[in-house]
């Protein structure tokens, strides 16, 4: 089969076209003939080595996949952690999701990801309630699309997007959010409380890292809470003060969504599956929709990279492993 794989760690010079024989389902596992890829920001430290979980030469990378299994199925699924940058992949089958009839590759790739990492940050690591002001950092990417209309849907009383240019801002907007503000503003403090009509946010999602967060966390409202699930900038916070969260009564939360595979739900059987339930049962409403960032054949994933690096991207991006 045709592949990416890389030898060495490093930036997108580093993944390699190359043929590899066709991997063998295992026990509990799944091989998937692969229609799409999802590609995902958190790629890019998979290939540097600097993700949460520390990776082996050599590798194929991607972790999610859109296709169809041997007995006919078509399915959305996680990989263990990499193995989806080729035309076919194994995927454990605890992590493999039944796509509803009506639901495209790209919506699926949109929601086994970034759906879910939304879904989690708004209903677990900050229990959003209705009515209250929801900051979403990165508004239009893949998380931050889904986010934005899930905070409306889920009854948010003023969703504030921010977003690098107008084009990404005005995304936002026409996906739900009330105010769009410029994430490169030198006083993000001052532009989220402004942005709130003068008071201080409930919840931030955040992605970025570095004067982001410091200046989101500041941002909060009595019992406000920040969700941390990435690190965009590859700058880092600074150290939360324990004190001071007491002293404004503040919340951090972080957040990695295979954690969400390890928490069983007493209906669905693990978090994850709550999540994507509910989710797929919301795009066949029509009350949640992806948003196409590109397609990208396997002859351009070192392009695919360097565009994920820029953060110049929108929405989800896919890689299409038949060319």
């Amino acid at each position: 089969m045709r592949a990416i794989q890389i030898t060495e760690f490093g930036g997108p010079e580093v993944l390699q076209q190359v043929e590899l024989p066709d991997p063998v389902a295992g026990e509990g596992e799944v091989l998937i003939n692969v229609s799409r890829a999802g590609l995902n920001y958190a790629d890019t430290h998979q290939a540097e080595n600097s993700y949460l979980a520390k990776m082996e030469l050599p590798m194929v990378p991607g972790g999610e996949v859109a296709g169809v299994t041997a007995d006919g199925r078509r399915v959305v699924a996680l990989t263990k952690s990499s193995g989806g940058y080729a035309e076919k992949a194994v995927a454990p089958a605890l992590t493999t999701f039944d796509v509803p009839d009506g639901v495209d590759d790209l919506t699926a790739l949109s929601l086994v990801v970034q759906g879910a990492t939304a879904w989690l940050l708004l209903r677990k690591s900050t229990h959003m309630e209705p009515g209250e002001s929801v900051v979403v950092h990165a508004a239009a990417g893949g998380v931050g699309t889904i986010a934005v209309q899930l905070a409306k849907l889920w009854g948010a009383g003023r969703v504030i997007a921010t977003a690098s240019s107008d084009d990404k801002r005005k995304l936002a907007l026409d996906l739900g959010a009330d105010v769009a503000v410029d994430s490169r503003s030198s006083d993000m403090t001052a532009a989220l409380i402004e942005a709130n009509g003068g008071r201080r946010v409930d919840v931030v999602l955040d992605m970025t890292g570095g004067a982001t967060t410091d200046q989101s966390l500041v941002a909060l409202a009595p019992f406000g809470r920040l969700a941390f699930y990435g690190m965009a900038s590859r700058e880092r916070p600074k150290p939360v003060d324990l004190g001071a969260l007491l002293v404004h009564s503040t919340t951090v939360a972080g957040m990695w969504l295979p954690h969400a595979l390890k928490v069983r739900d007493a209906e669905h059987g693990t978090l994850a599956h709550r999540a994507m339930a509910e989710l797929f049962a919301l795009a066949v409403d029509g009350k949640l929709k992806a948003v196409a960032g590109g397609e990208y054949g396997l002859g351009e994933i070192r392009q695919a990279h360097e565009d994920l690096r820029s953060r110049k991207t929108t929405g989800k991006l896919l890689l299409d492993p038949s060319r």
